[in-house]
């Protein structure tokens, strides 16, 4: 019997696609936390990969310790469907993204939800982070509020499906998309320390500048707004 945990406190939705290279470190950095696994979920919303993904997923459901459950696509749909998928299918009130490509601390989960544990009031907390390059090396650390992404963020559950969840028709910029909603009633807060790892590569769709473009103009037309660059 696989350690599924009947009452979560956080689900962790990690959508993949094509990241044969870099699912398993991210894995296993949210299997090693400092909270028991039978406290938290992880939720793997596989986009309809066509590398080896799809097997390198089966050597953490496989085992009978994970609390690992898969979710998949059979076509790629594109990132925000795939975050929904896992949202949707989340069991616990705490909701954390983690990008298939990246991983985190061994304290990223125990910090994060003691955070809102502890402070009814808050709404969502988001950690500061480390850049770093495809060998880990440190490159510097970013402030969650001066430069956010779209990872390392705790929600309650109930606000996300208030505010609609994604947006699928953004297939980038789907983070600043979904905060510019969740900001006009709600508030991030920060937690400053460095609890995330967000990798740059070449494969980062940040990278795609006309992809980019296009979406803010999206951003734009949406809200009426002039989002940063």
């Amino acid at each position: 019997m696989k350690k599924i945990a009947s009452n979560p406190m956080i689900s962790v939705v990690v959508a993949v696609y094509n990241q044969e290279r870099f699912i398993g470190r991210c894995l296993r950095s949210l299997l090693y936390q400092t909270l028991p696994q039978n406290i938290y979920e992880i939720i793997v919303v596989d986009d309809g990969s066509t590398d080896l993904t799809a097997y390198a997923l089966t050597l953490f459901t496989d085992n009978s310790d994970s609390n690992v459950t898969v979710v998949r696509h059979e076509a790629n749909r594109g990132l925000p469907a795939a975050l929904n998928t896992g949202i949707q299918a989340a069991r616990a009130p705490y909701i954390v993204r983690v990008d298939a490509d990246d991983f985190v601390n061994m304290n990223f989960l125990n910090f994060l939800s003691y955070y809102l544990e502890s402070n009814l009031h808050v709404d969502a907390v988001a950690c500061d982070y480390l850049l770093l390059d495809d060998d880990e090396t440190v490159l510097k650390r970013c402030s969650c509020q001066e430069k956010p992404i779209a990872c390392g963020i705790m929600f309650r559950k109930e606000h996300l499906f208030e505010i609609g969840l994604y947006d699928e028709e953004f297939h980038c910029q789907e983070e600043r998309e979904l905060r510019i909603r969740f900001e006009k009633k709600y508030k991030i807060s920060r937690l400053e320390l460095p609890l995330y790892r967000y990798r740059r590569h070449d494969k980062n769709i940040t990278n795609d500048s006309n992809k980019m473009e296009q979406h803010r103009l999206k951003l734009i037309e949406k809200h009426d707004s002039n989002p940063a660059t």
